[in-house]
């Protein structure tokens, strides 16, 4: 049953997972906030979304195994590490109520750390979702956007098959891909989704160039 919504036409599995996010009460409230924040093309992004459409379609609580919440923005009038710690503390405060880990990040940043963290190079990106392109599997790449008047954008560049086929694999298109963050990453998952099939990096194809 877990799978049923695996071959889908995707509009009808972009509705599904956004019904499957907002069952999580921690997105719910994270996206209610993001447009009174002073956070530029601000969307929740990643785990705490196809995670929860795991939960969902295998009866779990709407949280389980959720790690923390990442939420993306891009705001590149200051690059400076003081100026993104501002926003960070700012939406500490506004989210100290929820009981969960809220990582907030200026993804027109990212280029500045990234090879200091990770040790692979990172070209800067271009706007808030253009980050989705560069995550290590597909089913990673996706994000909900809330608008002021309670609409939602879905950005999915690799669809939803995945997510939804609970299959998780690495990029072959280029992306760099830490191997000890991909085998960190999916055997966690595996201890918590026994449902997954994860698909092994392959031995020749460790790291890939940044595009």
């Amino acid at each position: 049953m877990h799978l049923k919504l695996a071959k889908s036409p995707p509009a009808e599995q972009e509705q599904a997972l956004l019904e499957f996010v907002l069952d999580n009460p921690v997105n719910t409230e994270i996206l209610r906030r993001i447009p009174d924040l002073p956070l530029p093309q601000g969307m929740l992004v990643s785990g705490c979304l196809y995670q929860s459409v795991w939960n969902g379609l295998l009866g779990h609580d709407p949280k389980y195994g959720i790690l923390d919440y990442d939420l993306a923005y891009f705001d590149d009038s200051d690059l400076s590490y003081e100026a993104e710690d501002v926003i960070i503390k700012t939406c500490a405060a506004a989210f100290a109520d929820l009981d969960a880990d809220i990582e907030v990040r200026n993804q027109a940043r990212v280029h500045l750390w990234f090879k200091d963290h990770f040790g692979l190079d990172y070209a800067p990106l271009t706007n808030a979702a253009h980050a989705l392109s560069r995550y290590m599997s597909p089913c990673n790449a996706v994000a909900v956007e809330p608008d002021a008047y309670g609409n939602f954008t879905i950005h999915a560049p690799f669809g939803f098959d995945d997510i939804f086929g609970f299959v998780v694999r690495p990029r072959t298109d280029g992306t760099q891909i830490s191997t000890s963050s991909y085998t960190e990453k999916t055997t966690r998952m595996k201890t918590l989704w026994p449902e997954l099939t994860i698909v092994p990096l392959a031995p020749d194809k460790q790291h890939y160039k940044c595009v």
